[in-house]
C-alpha cells in the first residue's frame, strides 16, 4: 500500500461499537509515555496534560501504557493520567516495572496480574501488566509491555510474553508495547512467526514509524492479535484532526500507535 493510500485512510478507522451479531470493535492504543515527565522549562503537568489529550483525541478502549511513572507517587501520578484521559487505571505501573493498562468504563475487568520477568544482570528489570476484559459478552485478553536494549533478552521474553498469553486463557488477545526492535528483529519475529499477527503490516492505517518523535524512522512499537481477531486498521494516528503534533512529541519516547479490531462473538474455542 502507497503512503498516499494509508494516509486517506486517517478518517476512516471505525468506532468503538457493538454490533447486532454480538461482535465488537474495539480501539486499542499503545502508548509509551516517558514516565510523565515534563521537559524542561514545561508548567508542571503539562506531560500528563498533553498525553491525556492524545488519548482523548484517539478514543481508544484499551491503553497500554509503557513507561509508566515508577517512583515517588507513582499511584497518584497513574490515577491522575486516568482521570484527565478519562479512564479508568486497571493494572501495572511501577508493580510491572513500567507497563500499565488503562480502560474506559465501557470494560468489565475480570482480572488483572503484575508480571516480573526474567533479570538480566546489570539491566533494569522489565515486566508485564496483564489483564482480561469483557465487552459484553466477549473477553479480551491484554498485555502491555517493554523490551529492553538487550537483544538476546529481548528474544528471551519475547517467549516469556507468548507464555503469558497461553495463562490469560481469553478466546482472543492482544499484546502492545515497545518491542526495542524492528520487525524483522529476532524477538520480533519470535512474536509473529507463529502465534501473534503484525495489526501494521496486515492493515495499515495512518503513520508506520514510532521513534523518534520528532522525525521517526523506526517501527519498534506495534499492537499484535491472536487468531480470530479481525484487524480494522493500525498506524499511528498523528494525522487525525484532534491530535495536535505537539502534544505527541510532550511526553512521549515514541509515538503512540492505535488499532481498530473486531472481536467476532461468540467466540471460537480457544485452541
Amino acid at each position: 500500500m502507497t503512503f498516499a493510500a494509508v494516509r486517506s485512510q486517517q478518517h476512516d478507522l471505525p468506532a468503538s461499537r457493538r454490533e447486532p451479531d454480538g461482535s465488537v470493535v474495539v480501539r486499542v492504543l499503545s502508548y509509551n509515555v516517558r514516565s510523565l515527565r515534563d521537559a524542561p522549562g514545561q508548567p508542571s503537568g503539562a506531560a500528563c496534560r498533553a498525553v491525556a489529550r492524545v488519548i482523548r483525541a484517539t478514543a481508544p478502549d484499551v491503553v497500554c501504557v509503557q513507561e509508566a511513572p515508577r517512583f515517588f507517587r507513582w499511584r497518584k501520578a497513574l490515577a491522575r493520567l486516568a482521570r484527565e484521559a478519562g479512564l479508568v487505571h486497571v493494572t501495572g505501573g511501577a508493580t510491572t516495572a513500567g507497563p500499565a493498562i488503562f480502560s474506559t468504563l465501557r470494560a468489565h475487568v475480570e482480572r488483572t496480574e503484575e508480571i516480573l520477568l526474567p533479570r538480566t544482570p546489570g539491566v533494569r528489570r522489565r515486566g508485564v501488566a496483564a489483564a482480561v476484559l469483557r465487552f459484553g459478552d466477549v473477553r479480551l485478553g491484554v498485555l502491555s509491555c517493554h523490551l529492553g536494549p538487550d537483544a538476546g533478552e529481548r528474544h528471551t521474553h519475547a517467549g516469556a510474553l507468548l507464555s503469558r498469553l497461553d495463562g490469560l486463557d481469553a478466546p482472543y488477545a492482544v499484546l502492545a508495547g515497545s518491542l526495542g526492535e524492528a520487525p524483522d528483529g529476532r524477538a520480533f519475529r519470535r512474536l509473529t512467526d507463529d502465534r501473534l499477527r503484525d495489526a501494521w503490516a496486515e492493515r495499515p492505517w495512518g503513520g508506520e514509524h514510532t521513534a523518534p518523535p520528532a522525525g521517526p524512522r523506526e517501527r519498534v512499537d506495534a499492537v499484535l492479535t491472536t487468531g480470530g481477531v479481525e484487524i480494522l486498521g493500525c498506524g499511528v494516528p498523528a494525522e487525525l484532526p484532534a491530535v495536535r503534533p505537539a502534544d505527541l512529541r510532550a511526553a512521549a519516547d515514541h509515538l503512540p500507535v492505535l488499532a481498530a479490531l473486531r472481536l467476532p462473538h461468540p467466540a471460537p474455542p480457544k485452541g
